[in-house]
């Protein structure tokens, strides 16, 4: 799928870790994601694969050393409480403070995490395959970016999940320098609840937590209504905490035990 992809070498980098550049289509450029592969991953095939999005202003980077979320993964696969998956972390491709994984006018960032970081993941670690369950959650815009794809692109993934999430392309305007001129304005790119009814396929399984000190609280309730009054399945909970990476960083191992629990029956056998 790319014409150029380079990867560190596994002596200079963080156990597990792997930094990958891609020369991406979608985008028009090169494009950056991190990838953890846990040291169970060795002889095995079609491993879980979990896509993690960052929000305004982060990076690929942000995750891993911001959050933790690579030690939290081999942590919970170590105790046994999740099987092995790999966590792929791409940049949402450096537009402006965000570019809120949409498309745009001439660059597709949809198309970017949906398509090409899944490609990626795979040409970067032999244990991930055309096969492996595909799972995504998000932080912030991530989160938004998140359930949104789950509606747009039901079929791709088992589950998926929001942290603190936005759940309206608007309500990143306050946090933009830019504006949102050129991005993509149909109701399903600007709206999860949009994206989540207008979906063509039965959706996968959802889940979204907020923090009760969280800007953003008011609008996850609002999904949680919204979604029970259509009758679509989903999981929601409210806990302590604010917009932060304390919050993000302690409900990230809810997140991975929920993709867990919806792992399809022998997937996560060597």
């Amino acid at each position: 799928m790319f014409r150029t992809l380079e990867a560190s070498d596994p002596a200079l980098t963080p156990p597990g870790l792997r930094f990958v550049t891609v020369k991406s289509a979608a985008l028009g450029q090169r494009a950056d994601l991190l990838i953890f592969v846990p040291s169970q991953a060795a002889a095995r095939q079609d491993m879980p694969l979990v896509l993690l999005l960052h929000g305004v202003y982060g990076s690929h980077w942000a995750w891993a050393f911001k959050g933790g979320a690579h030690l939290t993964a081999q942590r919970l696969i170590d105790a046994g409480e999740i099987p092995p998956l790999v966590l792929a972390m791409p940049s949402d491709g450096l537009w402006g403070d965000g570019s809120g994984y949409v498309p745009h006018a001439g660059q597709d960032f949809e198309r970017w995490i949906v398509d090409e970081v899944p490609a990626a993941a795979r040409e970067a670690c032999s244990a991930c395959s055309a096969a492996s369950p595909l799972f995504i959650a998000g932080l912030s815009m991530g989160g938004f970016g998140a359930l949104r794809l789950a509606g747009r692109y039901p079929q791709r993934f088992v589950a998926a999940a929001g942290l603190s999430s936005a759940t309206e392309a608007a309500q990143l305007d306050p946090l933009m320098a830019e504006n949102r001129a050129g991005w993509a304005a149909a109701p399903a790119e600007t709206s999860v609840i949009a994206a989540l009814r207008q979906a063509r396929a039965p959706l996968p399984a959802l889940h979204f937590v907020c923090g009760r000190e969280d800007p953003f609280l008011g609008a996850n309730r609002r999904l949680h209504d919204e979604l029970q009054a259509v009758g679509i399945a989903h999981r929601y909970a409210e806990h302590e905490g604010g917009h932060d990476w304390a919050f993000w960083t302690r409900h990230l191992e809810g997140t991975l035990r929920f993709f867990a629990s919806t792992l399809p029956a022998g997937s996560a056998t060597p």
